[in-house]
């Protein structure tokens, strides 16, 4: 059972940056196809990113070119650098884990974290 738990969440400004963390237990971060996800206010959680099979990602376009994604395999977790943040990236953010089977359906991901905040101040 693949435990996961976001960290590094918080409130900053209009073109700051954040790095959320996705500590993972009970298995390889590297086994699994990693995403982000978010949720804001009033609105359906949608896909953010993901690091699939060899570490290839894939981004929405509103976050390319600004978001990344990372794994560090010794402390096996992976990370969401979040760059010129601007208010509409204000939500819940979530990793999960799925298996290397490529999409990005919500359905594919067996394994949630609780979510961290993220609010962008105009």
């Amino acid at each position: 059972q693949v435990q996961l738990v976001e960290s590094g969440g918080g409130l900053v400004q209009a073109g700051g940056s954040l790095r959320l963390s996705c500590a993972a237990s009970g298995g390889a971060f590297s086994n699994y196809d990693m995403a982000w996800f978010r949720q804001a206010p009033g609105r359906e959680r949608e896909f953010v990113g993901i690091r699939g099979t060899y570490g290839i990602t894939y981004y929405i376009d509103s976050v390319k070119g600004r978001f990344a994604i990372s794994g560090d395999n010794a402390k096996n977790t992976v990370y969401l650098q979040m760059n010129s943040l601007k208010p509409e990236d204000t939500a819940v953010y979530y990793c999960a884990a799925g298996p290397h089977s490529g999409g990005f359906n919500e359905q594919k991901f067996n394994y949630w974290g609780q979510g961290t905040q993220v609010t962008v101040s105009s």
